[in-house]
């Protein structure tokens, strides 16, 4: 085994890899964010995650890809668990497909899809179709990368020590899993893995039980993406990690136990060695799906027993938006029903995110993203619902009430990112240890408790149209104001005095700022109630 040998071996691998990486993300951008939509859109039951998640993952031809927005989905609250289980569980047999493509004897199609793939990219002017001839471009040099490999490894037939390596493999499997996983693990990809495989198997370098388990230990170490993406994120999102882990690691513990007429199974679906491998990394998914799915729901509660913990699951869908009332008086009442939810949710993440930062501990702010995800969801649901009311005759107090909604949503929604700006001062004082003063939290305390107050009783005034209550508010708007000027210029002094650090002085008057616009957010949805900030329609 001289050195061209393993540059040869190298070289095509890292050509397949790119090649793979090139043809997913041109598949991804072709599709647009339709794959998101898709896979948040179709997972309500877990028959049809399995399906969605297949899909998804045969279009970006990358069950990591599948499995890290699986797990992006479930951090932002988009997803359950019990989802997530089923889409990771489709993309394990999506995966499958570029095995099985490369196991044809296709390998002269290499140089005419990078002709067509680069021709496309090059010259065309649309960008879907760039899109796409970057897919084919990495299709043909994913080809052209397994044929090196398999071209490269030529001479080792004759290599005693590298066969009997192999050779040993197939009669220790566990030794062939635990090579497959450690090498997937590093390159992080489990179809490259197979492509390897494959390229012996060509050779005729690597018999079937050698192969079955350098591939059923590929299952196992792909799970590493995932679990890298899961690192920091909610416990939701570290569940579905860790049943991404499991489930490949009962299907490892089952092929080991069962080897023997699986491996007899495989062997009589091809008289191929090459296509015994790829009919073996599909069936192993196939069949580990088909004995779990069923089983979907203890599955969860093992997953739930192994990391347990209460964590807060959001309902992302609107609550009381009903389509059967819609071009009705009702429509107007069960919209405000959900701005009150939506504004529920905002008032808490000011308030947590303050708290969060009075006592220096990120515990309250620990989902804070996912509610303003679902604060952002509740407004596009909520001003699509009043879009709908406005088509067609509208009387004078029903076009105004529609309108008045809607910008009372769009200052809920900017009282959530104040709310997030907060957060991360919080986070910016956990992370780096900054203290407060004493007088500094006194300040911060009464303004939260003022902000909170006027913006609740903004939102009552709102709920029941209580005008004279709205115009009382409408007056305080200039205490909050210059409460924020003299808390200010008292913090100031306190930073020239010595008696406050300058970063902490930064993060208290980034936060007062903030709360200032709070009230300003406030004052407005008042101004709504009170029919004086759009008394015209």
């Amino acid at each position: 085994m001289n050195l061209s040998m393993v540059l040869g071996l190298l070289g095509g691998l890292g050509i397949f890899l790119i090649g793979m990486q090139q043809m997913a993300e041109g598949l991804q951008k072709a599709a647009g964010d339709k794959l998101r939509r898709i896979l948040e859109l179709f997972t309500s039951k877990p028959a049809m995650a399995v399906l969605t998640g297949g899909l998804v993952t045969v279009l970006v031809q990358s069950s990591s890809t599948t499995t890290v927005m699986t797990v992006g989905f479930v951090n932002s609250g988009l997803m359950t668990l019990k989802q997530a289980v089923g889409v990771i569980m489709g993309a394990n047999i999506g995966t499958t497909i570029t095995a099985q493509i490369v196991s044809f004897d296709i390998y002269q199609l290499a140089f005419p899809l990078i002709a067509v793939g680069a021709g496309l990219n090059f010259f065309s002017r649309k960008r879907t179709y760039r899109h796409i001839g970057n897919g084919l471009l990495g299709f043909g040099l994913l080809l052209l990368g397994l044929s090196t490999m398999s071209d490269s490894v030529y001479p080792l037939r004759s290599y005693e020590p590298f066969v009997n390596t192999l050779l040993y493999l197939g009669q220790k499997p566990f030794v062939g899993v635990l090579a497959g996983m450690v090498f997937t693990m590093i390159i992080q990809s489990s179809s490259a893995t197979t492509g390897l495989v494959i390229a012996f198997s060509l050779q005729g370098l690597i018999n079937l039980p050698a192969g079955l388990a350098i591939t059923v230990g590929a299952n196992i170490g792909t799970c590493i993406t995932a679990a890298l993406a899961a690192i920091g994120a909610n416990l939701s999102a570290r569940r579905a990690a860790l049943a991404h882990f499991l489930f490949n690691l009962f299907g490892a513990i089952l092929f080991l136990v069962f080897r023997e007429p699986f491996t007899a199974f495989i062997r009589a679906s091809s008289a191929s060695v090459t296509r015994q491998i790829a009919n073996a990394h599909t069936f192993f998914n196939v069949a580990n799906t088909l004995i779990l799915l069923p089983l979907i729901t203890p599955f969860v509660r093992v997953v739930r027993a192994i990391l347990p913990g209460e964590e807060v699951e959001l309902d992302f869908k609107p609550k009381h938006l009903d389509p059967r009332v819609s071009h009705s008086p009702g429509a107007i009442y069960a919209a405000q029903k959900e701005v009150l939810r939506m504004a529920d949710i905002a008032i808490s993440m000011v308030e947590d995110a303050v708290n969060a930062f009075l006592q220096a501990d990120a515990g309250p702010i620990a989902n804070l993203e996912q509610r303003e995800e679902l604060v952002n969801e509740l407004e596009k649901a909520i001003t699509n619902y009043m879009t709908e009311q406005t088509q067609g005759f509208l009387d004078k107090d029903l076009s105004r009430k529609i309108t008045n909604i809607l910008h009372v949503v769009n200052d809920i929604e900017r009282v959530g990112d104040h709310a997030v700006n907060i957060s991360e001062l919080a986070t910016e004082r956990v992370e780096r240890h900054v203290p407060i003063s004493d007088s500094a939290i006194e300040d911060i305390t009464q303004m939260r408790d003022s902000v909170l107050r006027i913006l609740r009783d903004a939102m009552e005034a709102f709920a029941a149209s209580d005008v004279a209550r709205a115009l009382d508010l409408i007056q305080e708007d200039e205490v909050i104001d210059e409460m924020e000027k003299r808390f200010r210029n008292e913090h100031i002094k306190r930073l020239n005095e010595g008696i406050c650090q300058t970063d902490a002085g930064i993060l208290f008057l980034d936060l007062i700022s903030n709360l200032e616009r709070v009230a300003d957010h406030a004052n407005n949805i008042a101004q709504s109630a009170a029919g004086t900030l759009y008394p015209e329609v």
